[in-house]
């Protein structure tokens, strides 16, 4: 396993994945009590732009900071 080297690309995707997950998580449970019946694409409308400004804006300049490092490096 010495051997596996990642791409910064895919350390970029795996960083973003980890930190993707609990917000995906959070938003569709905080909005869950409000729209619990509505249609999925309804509730899809709702969170996407939430989901998207909060990578944008928040989780991917956080990635970089904080990982940014680690994802450059060997590449």
């Amino acid at each position: 396993m010495s051997n596996l080297r990642l791409s910064a690309r895919l350390r970029f995707t795996l960083c973003l994945m980890l930190a993707a997950y609990p917000l995906v998580t959070a938003v569709l449970g905080a909005l869950a009590p409000f729209t619990g019946q509505w249609a999925l694409p309804a509730r899809t409308a709702l969170a996407v732009p939430m989901i998207v400004a909060a990578m944008v804006f928040v989780v991917i300049p956080t990635v970089n900071r904080l990982a940014g490092g680690w994802i450059k490096a060997g590449s």
